[in-house]
């Protein structure tokens, strides 16, 4: 499916060749990460100060040893279930960046997110790279459309937390959904788990979960998952044991 394939880019899974100083560019970018150090937060195409301007967030300026769990999901392959068995083991409270046509097809999943103390973010109705949209009209229709689908699912308003398409985005994207009061989220750890027919092992997930985990870490991981499904409940007490605790991304908000 066109979600599942790309919403990474690659580029946030590797060593890219940045400079250490880098500035929100007036082009359209695809969201990337430069891993410098194991266990240090890796420098990412805009600084936390540059992005903290247009309410928008990639990690935590601390060294706190606190992670923010957060899911894509643009559609349901019966993986969840298992996820959300393993969060509520751990009490762990995660936000799942959802796109419209999941709500539309499955709204009781959405309930059933929702009763277990998560919180549902904005992914877009249809998927599309946002650069593309030219007017403040046509952005707000695919954040709104989502917002009138999860007040008919739940009968409640949504919270305007955002995640950009494949991690493409734009000065003028991030103005516009500040303008309509949304936070805006990207990832500070993220890796390969979203092609359904080459999931990764469990070992090559553990490395790069476990090897480049960090202080205020935003983590982004694929709901459709196989591979995350059958480790998550391990992954979060290996966490555990690393010393980390789990907050929210309204704890993350509230803590600018």
């Amino acid at each position: 499916m066109a979600f599942a394939i790309g919403c990474l880019i690659g580029k946030a899974c590797s060593r890219a060749s940045k400079p250490a100083s880098v500035s929100l560019s007036a082009q359209s970018e695809n969201w990337g990460l430069s891993f410098q150090e194991e266990g240090k937060r890796p420098t990412g195409n805009a600084s936390i100060e540059e992005l903290s301007r247009y309410n928008a967030w990639y990690a935590q300026n601390t060294d706190k040893k606190i992670l923010y769990l957060t899911f894509d999901a643009g559609y349901d392959n019966g993986n969840t279930p298992a996820i959300l068995d393993a969060l509520h083991k751990h009490q762990v409270h995660a936000t799942f960046f959802v796109v419209g046509t999941l709500i539309r097809e499955k709204p009781e999943l959405i309930r059933e997110i929702i009763a277990q103390g998560h919180t549902i973010g904005n992914h877009t109705m249809t998927h599309p790279d946002m650069t593309g949209i030219s007017t403040k009209e046509d952005f707000q229709k695919q954040l709104q459309d989502v917002e009138i689908l999860y007040k008919e699912a739940t009968g409640k308003d949504m919270l305007k937390f955002y995640r950009p398409p494949q991690g493409i985005y734009s000065i003028e994207n991030l103005q516009m959904a500040k303008d309509l009061g949304y936070q805006t989220f990207f990832w500070s750890l993220a890796y390969v788990d979203w092609y359904q027919d080459k999931q990764p092992t469990k070992e090559e997930a553990f490395e790069k979960l476990l090897g480049r985990i960090h202080p205020g870490a935003i983590v982004l991981l694929h709901s459709t998952s196989s591979t995350n499904a059958s480790i998550l409940d391990e992954l979060l007490t290996k966490w555990e044991e690393m010393g980390y605790t789990f907050g929210t991304l309204e704890d993350l908000c509230k803590s600018a």
